[in-house]
C-alpha cells in the first residue's frame, strides 16, 4: 500500500452556541432579588484525536452532546459571576477528566440585561436588553501552561454629534468627499484586551475598561476615527495595569446630510441619511512597550 502523500497538521473540536440562561437567587441583596446571565458557550478541544480523522477510531471523542450538557451541568453547580470565572471552571473540567485533550478554548459571549428601574427604584426580578452589545470573553488553556484571557464586546453602537472633523487627506481624480470640520461620527465598536495574568478582578476590569473607552469617545476632539480609536486604546492601558494590550475595530457608519436646496431648505448639519453600507473600516491594536 503506497505511503499516504498528506498528512494531519492540526485539529480541534468542539460545541459551539450552547445557550444558556441562569437566574440567581437572592444574591444577598434581599429576599426575591434575582440576577440573571445569558451566555452563548463555545467549547473546543485539542488532543490526540487524530485516529477519529485519519481511522474513523472514536475511542478518545468527548461527544459534543457531552460538552453541552456539561456546560448546563456545571453551571448549576457553578458560583462564578462572571464569564471568564465560568470558562476557567469548564477548562478544568475538562482537562481533568480527559488526559488525551492537550488544551481547551472557551469562548463566552454575553447578551446585555439591565435591571428595570420601576417608579425610580431597580426592580428585583425584572429587566430589559440594553443594546445589541454583546460582550466576550475567551480563555485558553493548554495543559501545564497559564491560561490566557481575551475579553471584550462588539456592536456597542455610539454616536458624536459634535467634536468630530475629516479633513486635509489625499486627494486624486477619484475623490468625491469635502473636506468637513464638523461631521457625525457614528460608530460600531468592537474591541478585546488581553489581561497579563489571571489574578485580575474579570468584572471591574471590564467594567473600567467600557467605561474608559466611552468616555474618551464622548470627551474627545475626533481628527479621525483612527485618532479617537488609538485615544480610546491608550487610555484604557493606561488606566488599568492587568491589561496588556488592546485591540479595537471602529467602522465608520456614515450619516450623509441631505441637500435640501432643491425644497428651499439650508440645512445647517441638521438633516441626513444614516447608512451601513458601504462603510469605512478602522482597526488597530496597541500594547505597553
Amino acid at each position: 500500500m503506497a505511503e499516504s502523500m498528506v498528512e494531519l497538521v492540526a485539529n480541534r473540536y468542539g460545541k459551539s452556541r450552547v445557550r444558556l440562561l441562569k437566574v440567581t437567587h437572592d444574591n444577598g441583596a434581599g429576599a426575591g432579588w434575582k440576577d440573571v446571565h445569558e451566555w452563548t458557550v463555545q467549547v473546543l478541544l485539542t488532543g490526540g484525536f487524530e485516529a477519529a480523522h485519519t481511522h474513523g477510531d472514536n475511542a478518545l471523542i468527548v461527544a459534543t452532546d457531552t460538552m453541552k450538557n456539561t456546560v448546563y451541568s456545571l453551571a448549576r453547580r457553578s458560583e462564578a459571576g462572571t464569564m471568564e470565572e465560568f470558562a476557567g471552571e469548564l477548562i478544568e473540567h475538562f482537562l481533568a477528566r480527559n488526559p488525551q485533550v492537550s488544551a481547551v478554548r472557551v469562548h463566552i459571549e454575553a447578551a446585555l440585561w439591565k435591571r428595570l428601574i420601576v417608579e425610580g427604584k431597580p426592580h428585583p426580578d425584572t429587566f430589559m436588553r440594553g443594546s445589541n452589545e454583546v460582550q466576550t470573553a475567551t480563555v485558553e488553556k493548554t495543559r501545564g501552561a497559564m491560561s490566557t484571557y481575551v475579553c471584550g464586546f462588539r456592536e456597542l453602537n455610539l454616536l458624536k454629534t459634535a467634536n468630530s472633523a475629516f479633513w486635509g487627506f489625499q486627494r486624486d481624480e477619484l475623490t468625491t468627499l469635502p473636506e468637513t470640520r464638523d461631521r457625525v461620527f457614528g460608530t460600531a465598536v468592537e474591541a478585546n484586551w488581553t489581561y497579563t495574568g489571571a489574578d485580575v478582578d474579570f468584572a471591574a476590569a471590564r467594567t473600567a475598561a467600557r467605561e474608559t473607552m466611552l468616555r474618551v469617545f464622548a470627551n474627545h476632539v475626533s481628527e479621525s476615527v483612527q485618532q479617537t480609536l488609538y485615544a480610546m486604546a491608550e487610555q484604557t492601558l493606561e488606566t488599568i495595569t492587568e491589561i496588556q494590550e488592546v485591540w479595537m475595530a471602529m467602522p465608520n457608519k456614515h450619516c450623509l446630510l441631505i441637500d435640501l436646496s432643491r425644497f428651499g431648505q439650508n440645512n445647517p448639519n441638521q438633516i441626513f441619511v444614516p447608512t451601513d453600507e458601504p462603510h469605512g473600516y478602522i482597526e488597530a491594536r496597541v500594547r505597553r512597550k
